[in-house]
């Protein structure tokens, strides 16, 4: 690579360091949110397109219920505390999806989809809390974009003009899809993988696990909640889960034992009887 292209590289990567909300972590964007919501809600409207989506029942307007409580509690924190633009652009939906997966994610822009499969361990209103307030954090710490970025890169997909203006190329285009559709999946060294993107990917989770229990909290649900979530979770899942190192996710064990540690905190945005 030239001097020019890598002092281009050093700048687009200087401008696209920012802060996530409460940890204070500093991260990697490159990729403007504009394109990324346009994208998110692209994706999230053929995904319920070619889903069974429920409405109208208890468990479907429980979703929406417990979203727009987290909703509003995020949106009121995050403008009192200067991280407004964080949600710009946001356009929030809270869909019931029949399947068998224990499952639910949300995509950039408040795009959320919970699936019947993970209704069993929510069990009541704030189990739901405690796995929505999870996954919107992820789309506040803008976590898929760090996670584009960075893949991006290491797949050289972004060329270095590109990365200086934070857009992406019109023939990068269908690979930035593939790649938000599948939260970052896309083949990569395996010495990327285990080094850094899966390491990388478990700090997210846990960060998410922060954020959503100080806003589950600040929406009015006991944060205590979620430890008695994943601890349904830890008898479900049994000895099928892979090793650590080699998951996007942290291990049930480590998961409960951080949560433990951090309900002391959320415990301070907690006002019950809401």
């Amino acid at each position: 690579m030239k001097r020019g292209l890598i002092a281009m590289l050093l700048i687009g990567l200087a401008i696209g360091c920012q802060k996530v909300p409460i940890t204070g972590r500093n991260q990697l964007k490159l990729i403007s949110s504009d394109e990324l919501l346009a994208l998110s809600a692209q994706n999230y409207r053929e995904v319920l397109d070619t889903s069974q989506v429920i409405r109208g029942n208890n468990q479907a307007e429980l979703v929406r219920q417990v979203g727009n409580r987290l909703k509003d509690a995020m949106e009121t924190y995050l403008k009192a505390n200067n991280y407004g633009s964080r949600i710009n652009g946001f356009q929030w939906e809270f869909n019931l999806i029949q399947s068998p997966q224990v499952n639910a994610w949300c995509m950039p822009g408040g795009k959320v989809a919970v699936y019947t499969g993970i209704l069993p361990y929510t069990q009541n209103e704030a189990g739901m809390a405690t796995v929505m307030g999870h996954e919107i954090s992820h789309a506040l710490a803008e976590h898929s974009a760090e996670r584009l970025s960075e893949s991006l890169i290491a797949t050289n997909v972004i060329q270095a003009g590109q990365v200086y203006t934070g857009a992406v190329a019109q023939n990068s285009r269908s690979q930035v899809n593939s790649l938000l559709l599948q939260a970052v999946g896309a083949t990569l060294p395996v010495a990327y993988q285990v080094g850094r993107a899966l390491p990388h990917s478990r700090k997210q989770e846990l960060e998410a696990d922060r954020l959503g229990l100080i806003f589950m909290a600040m929406a009015g649900y006991n944060p205590q909640e979620a430890v008695n979530f994943w601890s349904r979770m830890a008898q479900a899942g049994g000895g099928r889960k892979p090793p650590e190192f080699l998951s996007t996710h942290p291990s049930d064990q480590r998961r409960i034992n951080d949560l433990k540690k951090l309900i002391p905190e959320a415990m301070k945005y907690y006002k019950s009887g809401r």
